[in-house]
């Protein structure tokens, strides 16, 4: 399924690199339905939920941004200088605000819990 999920991946890219709206667009759907597949399937590791999370705020964010090209409105003003291909940084910062919370206060966490652990 993760191999998959990359051949989805990639031809949903290649539709948006060559401007080819019908497999960009249609490729959205089963990019992300896999990472969600993923993304429950591993909820019990905390590790691999968090970064398939990551994946998952991606592609949307990433699909988003293609819809955006598409359709016209990536540069049309929506509040001040940010246009409607901006508002993709709001799936790109919650990803990334997911995988800092990992790094930054799980794992430690994981880390002091396996050393008290070992004494």
């Amino acid at each position: 399924m993760e191999n998959m999920h990359i051949v989805f991946w990639l031809l949903k890219d290649i539709g948006w690199c060559m401007l080819w709206k019908p497999l960009g667009l249609s490729m959205i759907v089963p990019t992300l339905t896999i990472a969600l597949i993923i993304t429950w399937r591993t909820r019990s590791m905390k590790a691999e939920l968090a970064h398939n999370l990551a994946i998952v705020f991606w592609i949307s964010a990433n699909s988003y941004w293609m819809i955006s090209e598409f359709i016209g409105f990536d540069t049309a003003r929506v509040w001040g200088e940010i246009t409607g291909k901006h508002l993709a940084l709001i799936p790109f910062f919650t990803g990334l605000v997911i995988l800092l919370y990992y790094y930054l206060v799980q794992k430690p966490r994981e880390h002091r819990a396996e050393q008290v652990a070992t004494l």
